[in-house]
């Protein structure tokens, strides 16, 4: 049933690049618009439907926590690259743009973890 899971993640990247891609001709670009975001998302909201529906197999979602462990850092390290050559190609107000926002982001982290619940305590062996 892990490959269940794995197809899950498959489908729903797939159906994410086809709205990213149907959104980028929509608006003028001829690229992929947001396609992964939009795959995650889907991803979420099928997680939703099953959780109310009673659940999902244990072994599905094991599928799922597998790819999602080595697929969001792969694509978040793709994207990156891909923001940080269309900056440099951009010029300097792109570079400016992309400082400011990984510096307003970064500033978020202490007020983000603030925000957690305290009590929670991890294995201590």
């Amino acid at each position: 049933m892990e490959i269940f899971g794995l197809g899950i993640v498959a489908g729903c990247y797939f159906l994410g690049n086809l709205v990213g891609r149907v959104l980028g001709q929509l608006i003028g670009i001829g690229g992929n618009v947001g396609g992964v975001g939009v795959g995650m998302l889907f991803l979420v909201l099928y997680a939703a439907w099953r959780e109310k529906k009673g659940g999902m197999n244990q072994r599905t979602a094991g599928g799922i926590k597998f790819l999602s462990a080595i697929y969001i850092p792969v694509i978040v390290a793709m994207a990156g690259k891909q923001n940080v050559v269309a900056a440099i190609d951009g010029g300097f107000t792109a570079l400016l743009a992309g400082a400011l926002a990984t510096l307003a982001g970064l500033m978020f982290v202490p007020m983000i973890a603030r925000m957690g619940d305290t009590s929670v305590h991890f294995n201590e062996e």
